[in-house]
């Protein structure tokens, strides 16, 4: 007599190839694989930071990428703003259509603290926003440290737009008290989001004006990451707001089906 001992495989993460990553072991950014945004304009949400590329707002330290907020009156060729910030991107450097993406974060916290990794598409084929898309994979307002968001944008160009998404509550602690890794499996037709490698949210149904399911999400997006400061999602800072504030990446990586 003989036993055969079975050991599953999982097949789900079997599935998977690493297509593009960053572990941010270097001493600056990679520049073939991002660009830092420069603008004062709020994002439409009527933020109220400047986003800079100086190094005290978006570096490489100790392994990680630092995004940093500071209440400093930036002025920028005559822009002047009460808050800096910084907003890099993967545009042109790192777009895909279909994938599972994954970023190991410690969040920055505290009234008026807009943290967000989110994607835009790449070509916007189905017109200006949120005609073509937006893929939330992680928000969260600062002043709810313990909450998480997941949304997706889409429907017609503002200010036709409709989302919809969800919000997953940790059972103790905040999203600034240590590393998490969030994440969304992206394939034709579902988006699922993960924490820590655990699925909270599935969506499946989703529309864009005159194009058929499962547009706007069946081409290119890219990454971005960011931290605003006030907005109409979070409201202003208060004098309570402890500057500066930064969110702290160890890595992001990207697989797509083998």
């Amino acid at each position: 007599m003989f036993f055969v001992l079975f050991v599953p495989m999982d097949l789900k993460s079997a599935d998977w190839k690493l297509v593009w990553s960053d572990e941010f072991n270097g001493s600056k950014l990679n520049y073939s694989k991002w660009h830092i945004c420069e603008d004062a304009f709020g994002g439409g949400n009527q933020e109220l930071q400047l986003y800079t590329d100086r190094l005290k707002n978006v570096r490489v330290d100790n392994g990680n990428l630092i995004i940093e907020a500071h209440r400093d009156s930036p002025n920028v060729q005559g822009t002047l703003r009460k808050f800096s910030s910084g907003k890099v991107r993967t545009k042109y450097r790192g777009d895909w259509r279909y994938a599972k993406i994954e970023i190991r974060a410690k969040l920055p916290i505290g009234k008026g603290i807009w943290p967000a990794i989110w994607m835009l598409p790449t070509d916007e084929k189905y017109g200006s926003w949120a005609a073509s898309g937006e893929i939330d994979i992680m928000e969260l307002n600062g002043n709810k440290p313990s909450e998480l968001l997941g949304t997706l944008h889409y429907g017609g160009q503002w200010p036709r737009n409709r989302s919809s998404g969800s919000k997953k509550k940790l059972s103790k602690g905040t999203f600034g008290d240590e590393f998490h890794v969030f994440g969304v499996e992206w394939t034709e037709g579902e988006i699922n989001w993960t924490l820590n490698g655990e699925s909270w949210q599935k969506q499946k149904k989703w529309s864009t004006d005159k194009f058929p399911f499962p547009a706007p999400f069946d081409q290119r997006f890219h990454l971005i990451l960011n931290v605003a400061v006030g907005g109409r999602f979070v409201g202003p800072p208060s004098v309570k707001t402890n500057f500066p504030v930064q969110m702290e990446i160890d890595w992001i990586r990207v697989y797509q089906r083998k």
